[in-house]
Parts: C-alpha cells; structure tokens; sequence
C-alpha cells in the first residue's frame, strides 16, 4: 500500500508538527508533501524529503509565505497524488484540499478550520488593523473565497478527524460533516512528574494576540505577593514588558529543559488562550501541576476543573483580570484537593501512544470498506459475496 502524508507547510516546530511527527512514525515509508519547507530542525519529519509545491520556489517565499495565502488552494491541488492508496492530510489551513480519486482513501486530521476564515474571522480583521478601508475591503473578499473554497474542498475528504470535542463543533458549523476526535498526542516521557512544588505561577506560550499573555501579566502585575514566570517570546514582547510588574520575570524563548523544569517546580500553570486543545496544558499537568485556565475551547476536556472529586485546574469564565484573579484565588484556597499524581493520570490519557493506536484503528476499520480494487469495481457487498464463493471453492478443493 502507498500512503502520502500532507501537511499544510514546515516552516517550524509546534503542535501540528507534533501530530505529522507521531503520523509518520505511524507511516514510516510513506512521502510527504507540503506547500513548503523551510524547516531547519528535521526531527519531527524523521529526516524525510519533502515534495513541495510551485509556492516554494516564489520570491521571499520562506519569510512571507502566508503571503501567498491566496495562492495556497490552487497550489495544494496540484501536488499529485494519483499514485497513492491513502492520503493522510494533517490540515490547520489547506492541506485536506488536496485532489483524490475514488479508488483512494482520504482522512484529513484537522487541527481546525481556518480560523481566520471563519468563527475568528472578525478578531483576525481588529488584531491586524483591517477593520477599515481598501486594504480591510480586499481582505474580507479573500476572506471569503478562502471560506467558500474551505467549505468546498472538505467534500473530497473520505474521512475527517478532529483534535477535540470543540474542533469537532467547528467542523460541523463549517463543513455539515461530522468527525470523530482522537486526541493530539503530547510525549509524556519527557515531561517527568515532580510532587514538591515552588511558590511561583508559570506560563509559556508564542507571544502573539490571542494566547492573552498581555492579560496574566496584568493580573498577575496587581497581585505583587504572587510571583510569575513567562517563558515565550514574539511580536507582543514589548507590549508584555511595559506592563509587568517586579513580580513577573520574563524569560523570554528557552530551551525545553529550562521550560520543563519550570513547569515541574511551578505551583500551577496559568493559560488565558481559547485554543483548539492546548497541548501546553496537558504538558503542566504531565509534570503533576494543575492548571488555571481559560474555560473555553480544548481546555475544558483536557483539565478536570473544580468542583470535581479530584481535579486537575480551575476555570475562569472570562478573559479578563477580574474573572482570571478570582480563579487564581479559588484555586488556591482549595489548594489541598490538587495532587500532582492526579494530574499526571489525567495527562496520560494524550499519550502519544494512545494517538497512534487510535490513528491505526481508526484506519484499520475502515480500509476494507473503503477501498475497491480499480480493476474489479465491485461494491461492498459484491466483495463480500466474492470472498464467500472462493472460501467455498477452496474447501471444495
């Protein structure tokens, strides 16, 4: 069997990268394809080469390739991939595009629906300052061609999966079609679990616009008897900066021992984002640190929150200093219910092992109805009929 594996493009490491990393080890001998790669650490792709589209050779391509954002639906369909029995896409953008035929299986694993297209297209349109004139006109039209296309090209898609319960409601709002979750897989075995805990709040994240780190540092500023560390760096670190207090120290980007033993000595890990599922939050609780999180998206099926037996975090209902100050007060007057052991049985069940065997049977179940010998073009049922008359002949033999 010939498998391809897609992926919308390399550029860095993160979440998504993680996924394509545990499908190819799922895969090891199949291709891989991508808008583009630009990727310099090449662990997460196993060393493989990578097939990329025209996007790849354009100018200034490797710094603006999100660009060509409008060129990227075009280009994704003309990676061929005629040659192959399964096609896995992993897909945050355009990667399930992808053309396929009838004698091919299909299962796109999307990390979401392109979020600047649909539900956050307006939060997109305020954060890059295109809520008026031309420029916010032109990025509204393409706005919606992207959608329509989106919508579109999800049709081609055999079969779709979802990282979480709520990317599951996002894809029926987008597509109509309903997907089954299997859970992103986080390696747990570099992320050792540490009881004794340290006086001091963490949080790490990209500092971009909606990961809110802008939101803890202020609350955390107007607490000065707490202590926070931040672990990130990006476009909104000067922002960041000017609004800490002398409690919060800023780190900025390091290396993962520095972020891991942060995460193993913190009291708990503070998370203000709205994310697809959030694979920093199952990480602090691989290392036994509860969470105080944002109570929307992902987060609300990877923490067990308060007022549960044994939880593992706290909610806060909104992104705000109040809402996210009063959380932090809640979690620590019930302090003594948060047993780290608990919260790495609870990160367990995103191991990378459980991914995989999802993945595999998820696949498994469904090959021998998916696919039909293109030179027999019989139905499921005739297959089945087929398969009895030789197991008679056989036994008459």
């Amino acid at each position: 069997m010939k498998v391809a594996i897609v992926h919308d493009w390399l550029v860095v490491s993160g979440g998504a990268e993680k996924v394509l990393q545990n499908i190819i080890e799922c895969f090891p001998n199949a291709d891989l394809f991508s808008l583009v790669d630009f990727m310099e650490d090449r662990a997460c792709i196993k060393g493989k080469p990578v097939n990329t589209s025209f996007i790849q050779r354009l100018p200034f391509a490797r710094k603006r390739y999100r660009a060509y954002l409008p060129l990227m639906p075009i280009a994704i369909e003309q990676l061929d991939l005629s040659a192959y029995d399964l096609v896995i896409s992993s897909s945050h953008a355009v990667a399930k595009g992808v053309l396929t035929g009838p004698n091919q299986m299909h299962v796109s694993y999307v990390h979401s629906p392109i979020r600047y297209a649909w539900d956050l297209q307006h939060q997109y349109l305020r954060e890059s300052h295109l809520t008026a004139g031309l420029k916010s006109a032109m990025a509204r039209v393409l706005l919606h061609y992207i959608r329509g296309w989106d919508s579109r090209s999800a049709n081609g898609v055999d079969h779709l999966l979802a990282n979480s319960k709520f990317i599951a409601r996002r894809i029926r709002k987008a597509y109509q079609r309903d997907a089954t979750v299997i859970y992103p897989p986080v390696d747990l075995s570099h992320m050792p679990l540490r009881e004794k805990k340290e006086d001091f709040y963490v949080t790490a994240s990209r500092m971009v616009p909606y990961k809110r780190i802008d939101l803890i540092v202020k609350a955390f500023s107007q607490t000065p008897e707490r202590r926070l560390v931040v672990i990130g760096d990006g476009p909104e670190m000067k922002k960041i900066k000017a609004a800490a207090g002398d409690n919060v120290t800023i780190l900025g980007h390091q290396p993962f021992d520095v972020l891991v033993d942060h995460l193993q000595r913190a009291r708990a890990f503070v998370f203000a984002a709205e994310e697809d599922f959030g694979i920093s939050v199952v990480e602090a609780q691989a290392c036994g640190t509860p969470v105080v999180a944002f109570g929307r998206g992902g987060a609300l099926e990877s923490v067990l929150g308060l007022p549960r037996e044994r939880p593992t975090g706290v909610f806060f209902k909104e992104q705000t200093t109040e809402s996210l100050l009063e959380a932090v007060d809640r979690f620590e007057k019930y302090s003594g219910l948060f047993d780290p052991r608990q919260c790495r049985r609870n990160a367990e069940r995103f191991s990378s092992e459980r991914f995989k065997t999802a993945l595999m049977s998820f696949i498994d179940a469904r090959m021998p109805d998916s696919f039909v010998d293109p030179t027999q073009p019989y139905t499921v049922e005739e297959k089945a009929s087929i398969k009895d008359d030789e197991r008679e002949r056989h036994l008459l033999v």
